[in-house]
């Protein structure tokens, strides 16, 4: 029998008969305020931050904001089941967890009590690149759930080709390839701190365990921390790739493979066209370029144009639940949830996370139904009304 997420809210109340509210707010949107309250202002801008005056974060917002959902009446939601296929995968519901790097400066438990919350529910952990911890002991604390890898595609093939085969080797079973982050983008927040954990040898557990990275140093990473560093800042990721080269992806990786960070329809073309099986509809959360087009506004033109052969999945501004409703009935499969489970972490640990996780499934399986729909199939563009002014 499918699993009713909504049923949160009546362990919620149960739990109040004996005098016990939830640690942290059930409207997720409160948790980036409470955590600027709670955590230094380093971690907090880094993952809270965006690029130039943070104009693309907030026309992410708006464009989600914009469309209002029309409910329907007299439907038979008694039954509801979230599920979905993935990318071959069968997964509770339609979303999973974004990769996000260097968890560490938010929460010591880092990526493994983020990745033990996914498992513990069911969704699927998307690791990044720039984790603060091995992909070997993530993967270790999953067990046997659901993982995806995250490559930033080194300038150094070698280190990208050991990713690669370790990432296999570990479990994960879906490659997230990031193509828009060849450079770090102006990121005031940061800058004004001079705030950059990597030169601090944070988020670099992936790069400083592999032996084709380890190769390319003159002396062991304990001997020589800073040249480590300056190593891995200058083949972090290549400028220079082109569409050609998802060749050698596709060579060494035999699962899916997904790209993230399109906007445009042609790239979307061009990704089917290559042979990749997927892309993530995101501008990286307004991280990477100020004044982008908002993520939610460019969805439906590439799931317009590709939809038939790609799975075209979404990030960037997810909040809520009736956020991933609006996603799916503007085109996209599933979706990825960033800030929101990072903030849990960094409030809670892994029991922040599963109840951010929990939270917004709930809010999703309730707005499903009381929209007059028992499943996430049934959701299409009929079922959004896209407002002015």
């Amino acid at each position: 029998m499918a699993r009713h997420w909504a049923d949160f809210q009546y362990e919620i109340y149960l739990n109040g008969m004996t005098g016990a509210v939830p640690r942290l707010p059930t409207d997720l949107s409160r948790l980036e305020e409470l955590t600027e309250r709670r955590l230094g202002p380093g971690p907090v801008g880094y993952v809270a931050g965006s690029a130039g005056d943070g104009s693309t974060a907030r026309a992410n917002r708006a464009a989600l904001e914009r469309r209002r959902i029309v409910p329907r009446m007299l439907r038979d939601v008694h039954a509801r089941d979230l599920s979905v296929e993935v990318l071959g995968r069968s997964l509770p519901a339609p979303v999973a967890l974004a990769p996000v790097g260097v968890l560490s400066i938010m929460h010591p438990g880092a990526e493994p009590a983020a990745a033990r919350a996914a498992a513990a529910q069911g969704v699927p952990f998307v690791l990044s690149s720039a984790s603060s911890t091995p992909m070997e002991e993530v993967a270790a604390a999953m067990g046997d759930a659901e993982r995806w890898f995250q490559l930033y595609w080194s300038k150094d093939r070698e280190v990208a080709r050991s990713f690669l085969g370790r990432a296999r080797a570990a479990g994960f079973s879906v490659l997230v390839v990031t193509l828009d982050t060849p450079l770090l983008a102006w990121r005031p927040r940061d800058l004004d701190r001079a705030y950059l954990p990597f030169l601090h040898g944070v988020g670099t557990a992936n790069y400083f365990t592999d032996p084709a990275f380890r190769a390319g140093l003159a002396r062991p990473v304990q001997e020589d921390p800073n040249a480590a560093v300056m190593h891995f800042v200058n083949l972090f990721s290549d400028p220079g790739n082109t569409w050609p080269d998802l060749a050698f992806l596709r060579e060494h990786w035999d699962g899916p493979i997904v790209l993230k960070g399109v906007l445009h329809p042609d790239d979307a073309r061009l990704a089917a066209d290559a042979g990749m099986d997927g892309v993530v509809v995101s501008n990286h959360g307004g991280r990477q370029v100020a004044g982008s087009v908002a993520a939610a506004d460019a969805l439906p033109r590439v799931a317009a144009a590709v939809g038939d052969r790609l799975t075209v999945l979404f990030d960037s501004g997810v909040r809520s639940g009736d956020d991933v409703f609006k996603a799916l009935a503007l085109g996209a499969r599933a979706v990825l949830l960033g800030r929101p489970y990072v903030y849990g972490l960094g409030l809670d640990g892994q029991p922040g996370v599963e109840h951010v996780i929990r939270c917004l499934l709930a809010e999703l399986d309730l707005t499903l139904a009381l929209s007059g729909h028992a499943g996430p199939a049934t959701v299409g563009p009929a079922d959004l009304e896209e407002t002015t002014g």
